[in-house]
């Protein structure tokens, strides 16, 4: 969905984040209940701005009843009523194991090779730690990888991949 780019007023007497909110607010006007709502590294893309600031416009549209959000999910708009809200085509911890997991298959992360780091991989795909950390677990789980101790996560060897 294509945006009006909207100017914000560093030097004006208004926080960022509450113009921010301003914004999002005249937006989720138009959407459904239970819609899925921009997340905080769509806000900070978006605007350009620092993750602090996306995190106080959502947390000020949380306080007012317009958003609410689910671990793991994101932000959906309304208020958390327990109803039917839209869910993302996949969550999107399991859209990166997936991303990662190809990329070992097509030979791009060989065995034994260092994966990106949890910071790599939030920048790179504009998420929480905490969606990183979900998505790292689920590969270790599945057997994708494997983490040293105060070294990171590798790729396992082949015969302990998965089977499709």
């Amino acid at each position: 969905m294509a945006y009006v780019a909207h100017v914000l007023d560093y030097e004006g007497d208004t926080h960022v984040y509450i113009q921010i909110a301003d914004i999002l607010r005249e937006r989720l006007s138009s959407l459904t209940a239970g819609s899925p709502a921009p997340s905080e590294a769509e806000i900070q893309q978006e605007f350009g701005v620092a993750r602090t600031t996306a995190r106080r416009a959502v947390h000020l549209l949380r306080e007012e009843g317009l958003i609410y959000t689910v671990q793991g999910e994101g932000a959906f708009v309304g208020p958390p009523t327990g109803g039917p809200r839209q869910k993302r085509k996949t969550p999107l911890y399991q859209q990166i194991a997936t991303k990662i997991s190809d990329q070992i298959k097509a030979g791009e992360i060989a065995p034994r090779r260092p994966i990106p780091g949890e910071s790599a991989l939030q920048k790179q795909h504009g998420v929480a730690r905490e969606t990183v950390r979900r998505a790292m677990a689920l590969l270790r789980e599945q057997g994708w990888i494997y983490t040293v101790a105060q070294r990171g996560s590798y790729v396992s060897p082949k015969e302990s991949w998965p089977e499709d």
